[in-house]
């Protein structure tokens, strides 16, 4: 949980706007970025788990099409940039990004 809390944190530096998982009843503002666990992981050294990485899926939605969002979020360690689509007039632009935390 404290991974992921870290990781809330960094993308709250890029946006004010940010949501982990929000469920469908939630008024969300735009612009902003949201974000769901999606792959992880594991190092091993020994075969014990040395260090493990959580996989994100970070969406950043915008009704701007070039979101001063984009470059910051792009800028982020381990992120690869998946896909683009437009759903009820605003943009999706989706990042995969893997964050490196000690394995418990």
């Amino acid at each position: 949980m404290a991974q992921r809390l870290e990781f809330h944190n960094i993308l709250r530096t890029l946006a004010d706007n940010v949501y982990f998982q929000p469920p469908e009843n939630i008024q969300i503002q735009y612009p902003c970025i949201v974000y769901k666990r999606d792959t992880a992981i594991t190092e091993f050294a020994d075969n014990l788990p040395h260090m493990s990485s959580i996989g994100y899926e970070v969406t950043i939605i915008d009704r701007d099409p070039d979101s001063l969002i984009l470059g910051k979020v792009s800028a982020l360690p381990m992120c690869l940039f998946d896909r683009h689509f437009v759903a009820d007039s605003l943009n999706h632009d989706v990042f995969k990004i893997h964050w490196k935390g000690m394995a418990a």
